[in-house]
């Protein structure tokens, strides 16, 4: 797959994202995953009895101890007198953010695995193994990540916001050329899509939540199992999952990006078929396919362009993208790049 797709990765890891675009998600996210997997699973159980003014008071003194070692003996302190409390989940999740602050990251995470050997309930790990898990990814061990969410997606099957972030990891690893966590991405991501798309919503999600988590993410989840379809080779599967994502999110010029290196790949296929063809009627044939063919490139490159033109944030992708758009051009139009503004202006966004 040249280089082309990988060049214009590059450019886009280069630049400020902003949108949806997918390049660095994975990291930009795992605030937001964790906050949907852990605070709302609280307040949905907090809702089912009111804690006792004891239970209040203990937990008050977990977040008044002075350091983190005081912290773990007073939460410990908690989970043992009050195992059935409501507030648990509170106590663990704050616990395990108090761990997440921890500067040294080795630390950090021999910290939240040893939480999960002295919390030991399934509602325990439902709180801390979604953190380890972001742990692991943002200290680029991707490798312990995957290990810890397939363990605990075979239990938590449902748990969308942990496959989201898992499946957009995937797509961050596939962007440093390492495929092997590709497959296990790519059924994560299609399994919260299928939950997206049904209507799934989490019991921990209000209407509103829901609303804006679809919107949001629906997109991204398409772009990246469609970026990983590209780098598996399954092309048709790419182009029908980057098409999605063109129709959910119309403003991204990183799905008009995808689809123009996919078309042009086909272009150069047919370019090297003429290259390589005798002289006759079928040598003309795949010339003239061969031509239609980046008459697609150049008006999906220019729909791309016409998108990120002005935009701060694509700069470096943008202008790269043009350099290869106006080329084409010139060669489609006798050497000359009239009506190639036109073309992209087209597309701009009002």
């Amino acid at each position: 797959m040249r280089p082309i797709l990988y060049r214009f990765i590059e450019a886009a890891a280069a630049c400020a994202l902003s949108g949806f675009a997918v390049l660095g998600l994975a990291s930009q996210a795992s605030a937001e995953y964790s906050h949907y997997s852990v605070q709302d699973k609280n307040q949905a159980k907090d809702k089912q009895s009111a804690p006792s003014d004891a239970e209040q008071k203990a937990v008050a003194k977990i977040e008044a101890s002075p350091d983190m070692a005081a912290k773990l003996a007073a939460a410990g302190e908690f989970v043992k007198k009050y195992p059935k409390s409501t507030l648990r989940p509170k106590v663990v999740s704050y616990v395990a953010q108090q761990v997440t602050n921890i500067q040294d990251a080795a630390q950090r995470i021999t910290q939240l695995e040893n939480l999960l050997t002295v919390f030991k309930e399934t509602s325990d790990a439902e709180v801390i193994t979604p953190i380890l898990i972001e742990a692991y990814f943002k200290e680029n061990r991707p490798d312990d990540g995957f290990r810890v969410a397939a363990a605990y997606l075979a239990k938590n099957p449902n748990d969308i916001a942990v496959l989201t972030q898992t499946a957009l990891e995937g797509v961050e690893q596939a962007k440093k050329r390492e495929a092997k966590f590709a497959q296990q991405s790519l059924q994560y991501g299609s399994k919260a899509i299928e939950m997206i798309e049904a209507g799934k919503k989490p019991e921990s999600f209000d209407d509103a939540r829901w609303g804006e988590y679809r919107s949001r993410w629906l997109p991204v989840l398409y772009q990246s199992l469609g970026l990983l379809s590209m780098m598996t080779g399954n092309k048709p599967d790419a182009r029908a999952k980057l098409d999605k994502a063109a129709s959910l999110n119309a403003k991204d010029p990183f799905n008009f990006v995808l689809i123009g290196s996919m078309l042009n790949d086909e272009y150069q296929q047919l370019a090297q078929q003429h290259k390589a063809a005798s002289p006759g009627p079928l040598k003309d044939s795949i010339l003239n396919q061969a031509h239609t063919k980046l008459d697609e490139v150049i008006e999906v490159f220019a729909h791309a362009v016409g998108l990120s033109e002005g935009n701060a944030g694509y700069q470096q992708l943008h202008d790269q993208l043009l350099q290869d758009l106006q080329a084409y051009y010139k060669y489609r139009h006798n050497g000359s790049v009239d009506g190639l503004q036109q073309l992209i202006d087209k597309y701009k966004m009002p």
